[in-house]
């Protein structure tokens, strides 16, 4: 049975280095009906006709202290930036600060309407999709650039079956391409 559950952080390499560093976001978690998820997000209401308007949690992470550094960040489905990532219905990242006690931005990323916490309707980010390609969702508008922070990703379902595939945040030079990037438009 799948749970909710924190995925410890890992590096690739050392924060200090301009290297590629890739953070483990959330584990894979295979399909699972959506009502044998026994966690709910109460502060999470999606605009939805079918299912549930308060999303069931299938898992969940959060980082350690992280610092973007001018870096790029953008989601893949494996450390080396090579994957894309699939998840069913939706993936809710939220940026916190360094001591991972204030919320300071929000946004939802996959298959899903209108997604409000209280008054605020959270940004969706990327094409609403199942599945995405390697790095096609970049989230460095989100991060601070300097300052430090951490990253919490629930990953929610209204209906259905909830899953997600393995999720990472690559840090990158700006001017660094992976090897997809590389391929694209051939």
């Amino acid at each position: 049975m799948a749970c909710a559950r924190n995925v410890p952080a890992s590096t690739s390499t050392p924060p200090a280095s301009s290297a590629p560093r890739a953070v483990r976001l959330v584990a894979d978690t295979p399909p699972q009906e959506t009502e044998t998820f026994d966690k709910v997000r109460d502060d999470v209401e999606v605009d939805t006709d079918e299912g549930e308007r308060t999303p069931r949690v299938v898992t969940f992470g959060e980082t350690a202290e992280l610092r973007r550094d001018g870096q790029r960040a953008r989601l893949y489905g494996d450390a080396k930036g090579t994957l894309g990532f699939s998840v069913d219905n939706f993936l809710l990242m939220e940026v916190l600060d360094g001591q991972g006690k204030k919320v300071v931005r929000r946004a939802v990323m996959g298959f899903t309407e209108s997604v409000h916490i209280g008054n605020e309707q959270v940004d969706n980010l990327g094409r609403r999709a199942f599945s995405f390609e390697p790095g096609e969702i970049d989230v460095t508008e989100l991060l601070p650039e300097s300052a430090p922070f951490r990253v919490r990703v629930t990953i929610l379902d209204s209906w259905g079956v909830g899953r997600v595939s393995d999720v990472y945040l690559v840090l990158s030079a700006p001017g660094s391409h992976t090897v997809e990037d590389d391929l694209r438009g051939e």
